[in-house]
C-alpha cells in the first residue's frame, strides 16, 4: 500500500522560507512521477509543481521563479523548496505520487503565510 507523509509546514513571515518534504513507502518512487497541489476552504486543488521519473520540473506560474521541487530516490522522498513566501501562498500543501494509473495522495501539511 503506497503512503505519503509530509512535514514541513508552518507558520512564516512574508518573504520567508519553508521546505516541504514528502516521504514516500510502499512504491518503488524512482518510477514514479509526483508533485504538490495546494488548497484553500471553497476554492479548487491548484497544481503547484511537478517533477517526472526522470527529473522533468513544472511550475505553475504563481510560484515560478520562487520555487523548486527535487527529489531523493535513495530515501523515497520529494522536497518543495518555497522561498520568497507570499499570503497568496497559504494554503493546505498536498503530495501525490502517480504509480500505475493511480493517484496518491498525502494527508496534507499547512503553510500559512503571514506577519
Amino acid at each position: 500500500q503506497v503512503q505519503l507523509v509530509e512535514s514541513g509546514g508552518g507558520l512564516v513571515q512574508p518573504g520567508g522560507s519553508l521546505r516541504l518534504s514528502c516521504a514516500a513507502s510502499g512504491t518503488d518512487f524512482s518510477l514514479n512521477d509526483m508533485g504538490w497541489y495546494r488548497q484553500n476552504p471553497g476554492k479548487e486543488r491548484e497544481l503547484v509543481a511537478a517533477i517526472t521519473w526522470i527529473g522533468t520540473t513544472n511550475f505553475s506560474d504563481s510560484v515560478k521563479g520562487r520555487f523548486t521541487i527535487s527529489r531523493d530516490n535513495a530515501k523515497k522522498t520529494a522536497y518543495l523548496q518555497m522561498n520568497s513566501l507570499k499570503p497568496e501562498d497559504t494554503a493546505v500543501y498536498y503530495c501525490y505520487v502517480d504509480r500505475l494509473g493511480y493517484r496518491y495522495w498525502g494527508q496534507g501539511t499547512q503553510v500559512t503565510v503571514s506577519s
